[in-house]
């Protein structure tokens, strides 16, 4: 699969830096109201860097307001394989150091780089917009955060989640832990990471870690399917109810809920009635 660099009709320029996107083995193509980002290193199973990182996180500030939904996928026979094993040496890769440099850093300077590198995941679940992931193969450490930041995944029957970080003496922290526990439960959730194990796809839906799989090559039927569906309601009141459901995921107390329901549903009938989407 080749890197795709969609460019603005009307500017002729790309949303995203293309030499950003290239480094970082992402691709990126938007059609319409849907946005597909694709982790495109299959030679080395989709494995991640910092400038994948930056990559994504350039891709959530830059994608078109019109762009409703966005599909994540890898490119090969993997979804991503996790933390390139390089960033585990001293030397890094291509001038970035390895993760260990971190540890000499302030605390101040360490939070930050941590920070910069969480931007690549965390905009994924914001709810201006549906966000799926569709992963086939190994979806390992980084792999499975990226997956989990999403809304909503699909797996091929082939598909294997690890949180593998905690056996390499690390913690997950690209944002995985909050939507690993909404999905699975704590007790769930620590048993994954602490034992590090491979959770198979059809585990996976058992769980609810996954809410369809399908045979590998039905994958991306499953995730047109999917999003076309989603997407039939009008954005506004999409977003709406978007926001409204992550709220009471996050915790939001039931009056608290009731509250937002009822603002919200002012905003809509409000912009229903001056003729807007």
């Amino acid at each position: 699969m080749s890197a795709a660099h969609p460019v603005d009709a009307a500017t002729g320029d790309s949303p995203v830096d293309t030499e950003l996107l290239d480094r970082g083995g992402v691709a990126l193509a938007i059609d319409g109201a849907r946005a597909t980002v694709t982790l495109d290193r299959p030679d080395r199973l989709n494995a991640q860097t910092p400038d994948t990182w930056a990559a994504l996180a350039a891709i959530g500030a830059g994608l078109p307001a019109a762009v409703r939904a966005v599909v994540v996928r890898g490119a090969g026979r993997s979804f991503s394989a996790g933390l390139d094993k390089r960033l585990f040496t001293p030397e890094g890769i291509d001038g970035t150091p390895g993760i260990g440099h971190i540890a000499g850093l302030s605390d101040a300077e360490g939070d930050a780089t941590i920070a910069r590198y969480q931007e690549g995941f965390v905009w994924l679940r914001h709810p201006q917009r549906l966000t799926v992931a569709g992963v086939q193969g190994h979806a390992i450490g980084g792999g499975f955060q990226l997956a989990l930041a999403c809304d909503l995944r699909i797996a091929a029957d082939d598909a294997q989640f690890s949180m593998a970080e905690t056996m390499l003496g690390i913690v997950p922290d690209l944002g995985g832990t909050v939507p690993l526990v909404r999905a699975v439960g704590y007790a769930r959730a620590v048993e994954i990471c602490l034992s590090g194990r491979r959770v198979g796809a059809e585990e996976a839906l058992a769980i609810g870690l996954v809410q369809q799989v399908v045979p590998a090559a039905e994958l991306d039927t499953a995730v047109d399917t999917l999003v076309t569906a989603l997407t039939a309601a009008p954005a506004g009141a999409a977003r709406e109810t978007l926001t409204l459901l992550a709220g009471v995921a996050d915790g939001i107390d039931p009056a608290a809920a009731l509250a937002a329901e009822r603002a919200a549903q002012l905003r809509r009938l409000r912009s229903l009635a001056a003729g807007e989407g």
